[in-house]
């Protein structure tokens, strides 16, 4: 007979063998296309047929958009599904029931039988298989709706394969630029893509020719449109967020996400959930309310730590970042601030770098353990012309344990650059509640 210790080690092998091979699936790159998605899911006697999704595109927010929804929708008594991409700290994020991750044994189960159902001449590639194993997961789990967030793009992202009770576009501006285009007009296409034929669209996108481009689409598939600051309307006050939609107008309500770009993310949420009302989820005022302040969405404008306050923000493109400056110059009060930054190669670092630089006192440029990670060297040359001062702290931890030292008590510091970097650091800060569970170092993303 094992022994506990010795069936826990077994366990921890078998679920980092099973991780270590999914993730093995990444050497075959992005692929846009839905067809071997669907062949994997017919191979799996499609599990996502049947089902109840609200599907979310954007370029940022789309994370905090479906915490909101979960939120509320479980304090409404809903078993509620979620599938996010990437994760902070640990594989298992992705996969979510009512806020409870799906356990180790659970998913090594899910990917054995995904493995059983490969090709293996054509075989998926990682996020088309972790895509298949949501669907499978939920189904399995009998989930009442799923919340399904959108990888990248949206046209031919894995999880277009799914007919959604409503679909949701949060923003767009420029991202993956390699993949969806060098124009916004381009990027704009490809998140249009998720438009179904006669499902309800809502969209918080601010700029009118991306708008009427996304209308066109709309009215072309017969999918009812919606706007938030139109049809779906908001005020944020002192006193909380005040909303005015189609079918319910709510006052003062609060919010669990910080951030001022948090209220606009809640109106789309509440937009949103008007048009699953009528489709079999009726929800009350009373349960918007408590979802609403019960939201929570790690790594996203996270008060890890107080005095000196430590913030932890997963911005990791210029719109994010200066969403994230101005709740900061809006929320805060403090001395200094002292940046912590490690930002991915492949991102625009000089835009980035100009958004937040000049708001701090001092920088400590970093990394995290991860391929992608830009040179800090190479950080803080870009933010020369800045005239910030800064300096140089190869390690993510140590940089962490300097900006602590160097911080009094009404000190802010500001970690951020990319979600890997935040994960990182939740791992230093809380190493119980963000243990990284025998996960394979620095994979988080697609």
């Amino acid at each position: 007979m094992k022994t506990p210790v010795e069936s826990e080690n077994k366990d921890k092998t078998t679920y980092k063998a099973a991780i270590e091979y999914l993730f093995s699936l990444q050497k075959f790159g992005i692929k846009f296309g839905l067809s071997k998605t669907e062949n994997l899911l017919e191979a799996l006697g499609n599990p996502h047929l049947g089902q109840n999704y609200i599907h979310i595109a954007g370029t940022n927010g789309k994370g905090s958009v479906a915490a909101f929804m979960g939120s509320i929708l479980q304090e409404a008594g809903y078993r509620v599904g979620m599938y996010i991409s990437p994760h902070l700290v640990r594989f298992t994020e992705r996969f979510s029931i009512n806020g409870e991750e799906i356990s180790r044994e659970k998913t090594v189960e899910l990917i054995d039988e995904l493995q059983s159902a490969f090709n293996p001449d054509e075989p998926p590639t990682f996020f088309e298989a972790v895509t298949a194993m949501a669907f499978l997961y939920f189904a399995r789990e009998k989930t009442d709706i799923a919340i399904m967030e959108v990888g990248m793009g949206g046209r031919l992202d894995a999880t277009n394969v799914m007919m959604p009770l409503v679909t949701g576009i949060t923003n767009i501006s420029m991202e993956h630029q390699e993949y969806l285009g060098n124009q916004l007009s381009d990027i704009a296409r490809e998140k249009a893509g998720v438009i179904k034929k006669g499902v309800d669209v809502v969209t918080a996108v601010t700029q009118p020719r991306i708008i009427d481009q996304l209308k066109a689409v709309a009215e072309e598939r017969g999918a009812p449109f919606r706007r938030v600051g139109k049809e779906v309307k908001y005020r944020s006050t002192p006193s909380g967020l005040h909303f005015f939609g189609q079918s319910r107008s709510i006052k003062g309500l609060q919010l669990g996400l910080r951030g001022i770009h948090q209220a606009r993310n809640a109106a789309l949420a509440l937009g949103m959930m008007e048009c699953i009302e009528t489709k079999g989820f009726p929800h009350s005022t009373d349960q918007i309310s408590r979802g609403l302040a019960k939201a929570d969405w790690p790594g996203r404008m996270q008060v890890i730590r107080e005095n000196p306050t430590i913030l932890l923000d997963g911005a990791h493109n210029s719109a994010a970042v200066k969403a994230l400056v101005r709740s900061i110059l809006s929320d805060f009060s403090y001395d200094k601030m002292i940046l912590v930054i490690g930002i991915m190669a492949d991102k625009d670092i000089a835009a980035l770098l100009r958004a937040i630089v000049p708001i701090s006192d001092q920088v400590l440029y970093t990394r995290p353990v991860y391929s992608r990670a830009a040179d800090p060297g190479i950080l803080m040359e870009k933010a020369q012309p800045l005239n910030v001062p800064g300096e140089i702290v190869p390690s993510l931890a140590e940089a962490l344990k300097k900006a602590e030292a160097l911080a009094t008590a009404k000190d802010l510091i500001v970690v951020c650059g990319s979600l890997f970097t935040v994960g990182e650091a939740l791992t230093c800060f809380d190493p119980i509640r963000y243990h990284p569970s025998s996960e394979p170092l620095g994979r988080r993303y697609v």
